[in-house]
Formats: C-alpha cells, structure tokens, sequence
C-alpha cells in the first residue's frame, strides 16, 4: 500500500516522464529544476533527507516555447501565462498548484533577482530517466530565488555533502554570502 507521500510522488516524477519524453522525441532541450530536482539530488545521497516537493519545474529555452506548447497539447496540457509565471496545465482540470511550471535558461524569473537560469548545458539523467540541472546550477538558481523554500533545500543539499568546495567557488561574492547565510542559521 502505497502512503500519501509515495503517490505524490509518483503523480510528480510520472508528470516530469511525460513531458520529458515528449520534449526529448522533438529535441527540445530541457532541464528539471526547483524542488523536485533537489529531491532527486538528495535522494541520490540519503533517502531519508528528501524532501517533497509541491511541483514539478522545468527550465527550457524560450526560443523553444511554440515547439514546446505544440508537444504539450499532445500531451493534454495547456499553456498559460498567469501572474508573471509560465506553466503547462492538465488540460481537463487547470489548476495552478498542479502545473509543471516553466522557467527560461538564461533569464532573470524576476527582475530583482540576482542572477538568471543557468543555461542548459549537461544537465544530469536523474534515475528516474529525465534530465536534472546539476547540483552547481541548482545551488545558484536556489541562491538567486533565496526565498524560505530555497533557503531549506541549500540546507538540505548541503546537510548531504552535494556543495563541495569546488561548486561554492563558482558563486558569485552575493551568492556566497547567502550561502554562509543559510549556514549560518541552522
């Protein structure tokens, strides 16, 4: 018998399949993100430190997004553009807090963030058999967000060892100081 947790889970990693698989046939290229690509890295490590995530986000290129609504429709899902934030929602039922959300490689989400997505360069094929940023990437995107959420999953990929040295050289002055900022508050 599955728990509540187990099923949300599968609802999240069978809805990242799905499109995954759609975008990869069209060669689109794309990237897990967000909490559920923090699970999947933490998971790799210490199971019993991963934690759920709400839903599933996705970085693309927007240069891609005609070819990605036209794969998505396929699929059932919608494109929608609501309160700033991109998305593909189940077509039958439209519910925000359900939608694979989609964010833009190379772009700011917002403009008073720091730094924009990574762009989409060797993102790493997650065992569950669809693309994830690499940890590097996730720890700048988690930084420049740096909202609570955030700041739990820096504290869950480092609580498992995943921020090496070698990845906080690559920060930036700001995000670095966020960094020991998060450190600094367990």
């Amino acid at each position: 018998m599955n728990t509540f947790f187990e099923e949300r889970l599968d609802q999240l990693v069978d809805s990242a399949k799905r499109l995954a698989a759609a975008l990869e046939a069209a060669a689109i290229p794309y990237q897990v993100v967000g909490g559920l690509a923090t699970y999947i890295h933490v998971d790799t490590r210490s199971p019993v430190d991963a934690r759920l995530t709400r839903d599933v986000d996705v970085a693309v290129r927007r240069s891609d997004i005609d070819r990605i609504r036209h794969v998505a429709e396929l699929l059932g899902l919608k494109y929608r553009h609501v309160a700033g934030v991109d998305m593909l929602v189940d077509a039958r039922d439209p519910k925000a807090r359900s939608a694979i959300h989609l964010v833009f490689a190379a772009e700011k989400v917002r403009p008073e963030y720091l730094e924009a997505i990574p762009e989409i360069r060797e993102p790493y094929r997650g065992t569950q058999g669809f693309y994830v940023a690499p940890v590097a990437d996730l720890v700048k995107m988690k930084l420049t967000s740096f909202r609570l959420k955030d700041q739990v999953h820096i504290q869950d990929l480092d609580g498992v060892g995943l921020i090496t040295p070698e990845i906080e050289a690559t920060l930036s002055p700001e995000l670095q100081a966020r960094l020991a900022q998060v450190r600094a508050s367990r």
